[in-house]
């Protein structure tokens, strides 16, 4: 605890607080003044006379003056940075020569030493009490009751630890670093410990929080620190960007949570700026499902690249109002209109009107049903919006015109096990087809992954689960699946367009497939959180296993074939896969539609079995809404049969 007088003193007023160091700067120069002939005389009983006197007050006063000018008593004494010394050393300096002036000028007695000792003397009584005073307020000082570990040693983490001296939540234990020239070192009075010593550490300090201070590492490097620390059940924070703390945007002591796309450890690919703009900036840009997770990054990686006009289309009315509100937040795309626009791909005459009204040069179809156990259980409208959707909106495009044309599709169409990767296959082939007809419109499709925190993804879902305490479920304890980031994925989409030449499958280096149960291991260590186990029945978050759901693979792939070649971007490739012709293709459709329009969902199953998608179901169907044949009456029901 504070003294009760010290407390007094630091709830003082400032303009009294500074009144107080300038009146002992004052004493404190002309003792300094005094003791200087002192120490020379070697004599106590020094007779000054006017001259002397006369010397002593401007020197006293020049130095005084010189302080304030500089702004030392501006500074907070506890936080009194290292270039307040400096200052300190020029200011006794400047009054050194001011004593050698007023000396010379009024005749006074000033031996040729006095000078120097004054200066060495004025030192100490001015600037060593303030550094005391300011170590003994942080030794005061209440400790947090938070203890960290703080990995790297680097400059990020010295400024990160005098923030934390200043702060009464946290308490710094020690630096773990991998440099072994730093190794029992001693940094702002914390010791540097090799990364083995972490474990008797976080033990005898009871740490919760280790920091992560690593200014230019690499990903790789910072997930294998991350997945070392994950067994101690401790919380792992990071501090902002080291650019990002010196231009300003952040403070070194914003601490975040790691988050899971730390870990996918993916080298990040520079864009290629050429790829981006081609058929972006200052085209008309539309994008269908804008107010979806992967449509609504389209449009905030696409505004980027300036286009004239982005058309948002969306049919969800809540979800096109969000992604307008946040394209238009304070005027922050001034060079492009932002027309928001609400309708269904299933509304051809509207898709025609808009494209052609507005003369739409890029289409992005990223409108689409994609969570399989809805679309499992809804195939009537799952197919209507999946494939007859893409099939009105490629059509509108060769209408209209439109130069180039991308569908947004999914690992899922490959093989698929659903209704929902069947409807996005014959999307697929619906494009291919269109592509071999005479037009002027370009076709290519983009197939990828699971996309991290995109509505509906196991990570939002999994975040949730360790926040009310789990138990978190697992639907199988091999399922794997790729991932990608979001702003990633929708770079690689733009550049993927520039690179068609029409009916192209393009196909996203997605990296390693991740193990879902890893993913929820390691998402329940990054919240500080241990899962119950045999082996661990002290954790504190289960991990329950509820089986397959309808419609669900083990395992995505991507590719239909093997034949793949690359592109000149290192994370495109372009998949060489077989097709039928449209005309084969029709004679297919025009009797899904018909089924899908009379609600007979048995006969649309069975179309979609025999549509040379490879469709083969996991599970027997399951579909909330039919209609049997004969029967005009509407039934909420399983189908089992």
């Amino acid at each position: 605890m504070y003294n009760k007088y010290l407390q007094k003193f630091f709830d003082a007023p400032r303009p009294i607080k500074r009144a107080i160091s300038v009146s002992y700067d004052l004493i404190a120069i002309t003792f300094a003044y005094y003791l200087s002939y002192v120490l020379r005389l070697n004599t106590l009983d020094v007779n000054f006379g006017k001259p002397e006197l006369f010397t002593v007050a401007a020197t006293a006063i020049t130095s005084v003056i010189f302080f304030i000018r500089t702004g030392l008593y501006r500074a907070i004494l506890r936080y009194m940075p290292p270039q307040a010394i400096l200052t300190i050393i020029i200011g006794i300096l400047a009054s050194s020569v001011v004593m050698i002036s007023c000396a010379f000028f009024s005749h006074s007695f000033l031996p040729r030493s006095v000078p120097a000792i004054y200066i060495f003397v004025a030192l100490i009584l001015v600037g060593l009490p303030r550094l005391l005073f300011r170590n003994m307020l942080h030794f005061l000082a209440p400790k947090g009751n938070v203890p960290i570990l703080i990995y790297g040693a680097g400059e990020s983490a010295h400024q990160l630890v005098q923030q934390l001296h200043k702060s009464s939540q946290f308490r710094p234990i020690a630096f773990i670093d991998d440099n072994i020239k730093l190794h029992n070192n001693s940094i702002m009075g914390l010791r540097v410990h090799p990364a083995h010593r972490i474990p008797s550490l976080i033990k005898k300090h009871q740490v919760k929080i280790v920091l992560l201070a690593l200014e230019g590492s690499y990903p790789k490097e910072r997930v294998q620190i991350i997945r070392m620390l994950e067994p101690f059940s401790v919380q792992i924070q990071t501090i902002p960007p080291i650019a990002d703390i010196i231009n300003g945007k952040a403070n070194i002591s914003e601490f975040r949570d790691i988050q899971i796309e730390e870990l996918l450890g993916r080298e990040p690919v520079e864009p290629i700026q050429e790829l981006l703009e081609t058929n972006i900036t200052n085209k008309v840009v539309m994008v269908t499902g804008a107010g979806g997770s992967i449509g609504s990054e389209i449009c905030r990686q696409a505004l980027k690249a300036k286009p004239s006009v982005l058309i948002i289309f969306e049919r969800s009315e809540f979800n096109l109002y969000k992604i307008n509100e946040e394209l238009n937040v304070n005027g922050r795309y001034p060079d492009t209109k932002i027309i928001p626009i609400l309708g269904s791909t299933n509304n051809r005459p509207l898709l025609d009107h808009l494209m052609k009204g507005f003369k739409v040069q890029t289409v992005f179809h990223a409108a689409a049903y994609k969570h399989v156990p809805l679309v499992e259980n809804n195939i009537i409208e799952g197919i209507n919006n999946n494939l007859f959707g893409t099939k009105n909106a490629a059509e509108a495009a060769i209408s209209a015109h439109v130069q180039t044309f991308l569908l947004i599709s999914s690992d899922k169409a490959v093989r698929p096990t659903n209704i929902m990767g069947a409807s996005k296959r014959l999307a697929e082939m619906v494009l291919q087809g269109l592509a071999n007809e005479q037009h002027t419109t370009r076709f290519s499709m983009v197939r990828f992954g699971n996309v991290l925190d995109s509505s509906g993804s196991v990570v939002p879902k999994f975040r949730e689960q360790i926040k009310k305490g789990g138990p978190i479920t697992v639907t199988h304890p091999e399922i794997t699946r790729y991932f990608m980031t979001m702003s990633e994925a929708a770079q690689l989409v733009l550049q993927a367009s520039a690179l068609a030449k029409g009916g192209d499958v393009f196909v996203l280096e997605m990296g390693e497939p991740v193990k879902i149960l890893n993913l929820a291991y390691e998402m329940a260590f990054l919240s500080g959180s241990s899962i119950k186990t045999a082996e661990n029945p002290q954790g504190n978050i289960e991990i329950e296993f509820t089986g397959l759901r309808a419609g669900e693979k083990l395992y995505e792939e991507l590719l239909i074939g093997n034949n793949c070649e690359g592109t000149i971007h290192p994370r495109i490739m372009r998949a060489n896969e077989d097709f039928i012709s449209l005309a084969n293709l029709n004679s297919i459709l025009s009797k899904l539609k018909h089924a899908l329009d009379t609600f007979n969902h048995k006969e649309a199953y069975e179309l979609i079995t025999k549509s040379h998608t490879d469709f083969s179901a996991i599970q027997q169907l399951q579909d909330y809404l039919y209609i049997e044949s004969g029967n005009n009456v509407v039934k909420l029901s399983n189908y089992n049969k």
